[in-house]
């Protein structure tokens, strides 16, 4: 198990998905994701392989959750700079989590 102080340390946050490219050198297929967490934070890049479930369009202006404290990670030419947080469904395809209530951009998950 762990303690309230290692979930703390954990930095989730709301953020609003503002930009989408295709992501042609990823492995598997996924989207290069541009996400604005609010004046703190700013705008954070993220890769997500959410292809099947979310087109460009589903995703501007959609809210989502993500990790925003973990150290940026280079995937093939790209730096993932947080975390965005889903749940797979049964074919093993990722659904993002987001808030059900539109909140502001960098709202700390409590």
């Amino acid at each position: 198990m762990i303690s309230w102080n290692d979930f703390e340390k954990v930095d989730i946050r709301t953020g609003t998905i503002v930009e989408v490219k295709e992501f042609p050198k990823a492995r598997k297929a996924a989207w290069q994701l541009k996400i604005d967490f609010g004046k703190e934070l700013g705008i954070k890049k993220s890769s997500a392989q959410i292809v099947h479930h979310y087109t460009r369009e589903d995703l501007i202006g959609k809210q989502i959750l993500a990790v925003v404290n973990f150290p940026p990670k280079q995937i093939a030419n790209f730096f993932s700079e947080c975390l965005v947080l889903g749940v797979a469904d049964k074919s093993g395809e990722i659904v993002l989590l987001s808030p059900e209530q539109e909140v502001e951009n960098g709202e700390k998950i409590k």
